[in-house]
């Protein structure tokens, strides 16, 4: 059954896993995805805080001619001031430091000349405004969602959690998928290849990819065109999906799908309608394993990679499905997409206008590795789409590049 790319990524997120969920350390939650919301348990700043170095005093002592004033104390961050103020007195404060409570002004130091306990206020130090007070609360407050469910965690996201007082994290469970690269051209690099072998370079990128779209990845190694040897490969192995490169099609050995057939396939698309990468196949196994076949070429693995792999891979991850795609102008020519959407590798700009731009390669040979090294998007052309010209407008799907 051949589908669009649409009809095949809706298929695709409705063999997703059910989130399960697995307490981690804080230390160890870099990009995972939260399974609860982060919540805050107290304000932040818990206190009235000074933004500033300088005197923490009333505003009240600041009015009319006073020029002076008596330190009492110093407030610092870790140490609060505890007592209180009598009249035209102030409180040596730092930045972060509590505000002592009937404070309501900070004189920044830069506007006063310090004697041993005397400090001389200048004009602009009698005119407090701002006051350089953090109110207790001012970024978040007690009971507040800080994060929310299906949010993949960043570093400045950690930074929120742990200043929330989060130790741990409830997040979900990251998918297992294992890759398992078939034919008989193939050599791991560092070998010696054959005249008429060359080096498999796939599963590079995409246990590469796995990994940063939140999965765990597992490297099943070559397999050469032997029916019974995939199956062997494939049989016992843990994992949620397994992603195999070549043998998807339908030559003499392309042998795959009967590979799989015997671990009981049932397939929810056997090609998709797409330039390049149709013979992408989907489906579930007997024992509930997911199999996503991608063609052997590299730029059709990869094609397909960035539209299906990480789809499920999010989707598996309870992250909310979003558009990935933006708008772009054409640089160039594009020829005519053909009867299947096309995917054309491509390269970002910017006008001087700051508009974006888009500019395909001249050649789009789905063999080519050295293109997609370059490239940092993809055009996409749907099925019958006619050329188009340079100041045309395009649907673009940016590459997840470093």
């Amino acid at each position: 059954m051949a589908v669009t790319v649409d009809e095949a990524l809706t298929l695709v997120r409705a063999r997703a896993l059910k989130a399960r969920k697995q307490k981690v350390p804080l230390g160890k939650a870099m990009g995972r995805v939260l399974a609860r919301p982060v919540l805050a348990s107290r304000d932040q700043p818990p206190f009235n805080a000074s933004a500033m170095d300088g005197y923490a005093t009333r505003k009240d002592f600041l009015s009319g001619d006073q020029a002076t004033l008596t330190v009492i104390g110093e407030s610092s961050a870790g140490r609060a001031f505890e007592g209180r103020l009598g009249a035209d007195e102030a409180v040596r404060i730092f930045t972060g430091a509590p505000v002592p409570a009937d404070c309501d002004a900070i004189v920044i130091q830069e506007n006063v000349v310090r004697g041993e306990q005397i400090i001389e206020l200048t004009p602009d130090g009698r005119v407090p405004m701002p006051t350089h007070i953090r109110k207790a609360g001012q970024d978040f407050k007690a009971g507040d969602t800080l994060l929310e469910r299906g949010v993949r965690l960043d570093p400045w996201r950690l930074s929120l959690a742990a200043a929330a007082g989060c130790d741990t994290l409830s997040v979900v469970r990251r998918p297992h998928v294992v890759v398992l690269c078939t034919g008989d051209e193939l050599v791991l690099p560092g070998y010696n290849p054959k005249a008429d072998q060359i080096y498999e370079s796939a599963s590079y990128a995409l246990m590469a990819l796995i990994r940063q779209w939140g999965g765990k990845a597992s490297y099943l190694g070559l397999q050469g065109d032997d029916a019974k040897g995939i199956h062997k490969a494939l049989k016992g192995v843990k994992a949620d999906l397994i992603v195999t490169v070549g043998g998807a099609s339908v030559g003499d050995y392309d042998l795959v799908k009967p590979a799989l057939a015997k671990l009981g396939l049932t397939l929810d698309f056997d090609s998709v309608k797409v330039r390049p990468g149709k013979p992408t196949s989907f489906g579930a196994l007997e024992d509930g394993r997911r199999a996503l076949s991608l063609p052997g070429n590299p730029a059709s693995a990869f094609v397909t990679a960035q539209l299906f792999l990480k789809v499920w891979i999010e989707a598996s991850l309870g992250m909310e499905a979003t558009s990935p795609f933006v708008t772009a102008l054409v640089q160039g020519v594009l020829g005519p997409a053909g009867p299947r959407e096309a995917y054309l590798r491509a390269k970002l700009s910017s006008s001087s206008y700051g508009q974006l731009q888009v500019t395909a390669f001249d050649d789009q040979d789905s063999s080519l590795v050295s293109v997609f090294a370059r490239a940092d998007a993809l055009i996409r052309l749907p099925a019958g789409a006619a050329a188009q010209k340079t100041g045309a407008r395009v649907i673009v799907l940016p590459l997840d590049r470093l």
